[in-house]
C-alpha cells in the first residue's frame, strides 16, 4: 500500500511541475519576447557556469559525486528550458508562417526558423557534453536571431 501511495505522490509531483511550467497557447499578450530571449541567454549562462563546475569537480582527486551529479542535473535542466521557450514560446505562437510568394518575409521566417533549429541543436549538445565551445555558439546564435527577431542592432550581449 505504501509504494503504491509513493507512486501516486511521484505522478502527482510531475503533473502538477508540468502544470506550472507550461504557459497556456491563447494569446493572452502577458509574456514580453524580450524577456524570453533574456531568460535564454540566463539559461546559457547557466549551463556554462554547470559545465564549468562539472569539469572542475570531475578533474578533483577526492571526487563529491553528490555535487557532481547536481550540477550535471543543473545543466540539462536549463538546456530543457531554453528547448521549452523556443519551441512553447517561439515557435508555436509567436513565429507565423509567411506566403513564400513575400520573397523578403519568407526569407526571414526562414532564417528565424534556422536560427532557433540551431539553438535547439545546441541545447541538445549541451546536455550531452562540458564542451565549453558551444556556449559561445549557443551565444551567438541566439544573438542573430534576436536581432532577426525585433530588427534592431543596439541590444548589448
Amino acid at each position: 500500500m505504501k509504494k503504491i501511495f509513493v507512486f501516486i505522490f511521484f505522478i502527482s509531483s510531475i503533473a502538477i511541475s508540468q502544470k506550472s511550467f507550461a504557459h497556456c497557447e491563447i494569446p493572452c499578450g502577458i509574456f514580453e519576447d524580450s524577456v524570453r530571449v533574456q531568460l535564454i541567454y540566463e539559461h546559457i549562462s547557466t549551463i556554462e557556469k554547470s559545465m564549468n563546475l562539472v569539469n572542475e569537480l570531475s578533474k578533483a582527486g577526492d571526487k563529491n559525486y553528490n555535487q557532481l551529479v547536481r550540477w550535471v542535473i543543473n545543466k540539462e535542466e536549463h538546456a530543457k528550458k531554453i528547448q521549452y521557450i523556443i519551441s512553447q514560446y517561439f515557435l508555436h505562437q509567436r513565429i507565423k508562417p509567411v506566403d513564400p510568394a513575400n520573397v523578403e518575409a519568407y526569407a526571414k521566417y526562414t532564417n528565424q526558423l534556422a536560427l532557433l533549429h540551431q539553438l535547439q541543436i545546441l541545447s541538445m549538445k549541451s546536455k550531452q557534453s562540458t564542451n565549453l565551445e558551444l556556449i559561445g555558439k549557443m551565444k551567438k546564435v541566439l544573438h542573430k536571431f534576436e536581432h532577426s527577431y525585433f530588427h534592431k542592432h543596439d541590444h548589448k550581449h
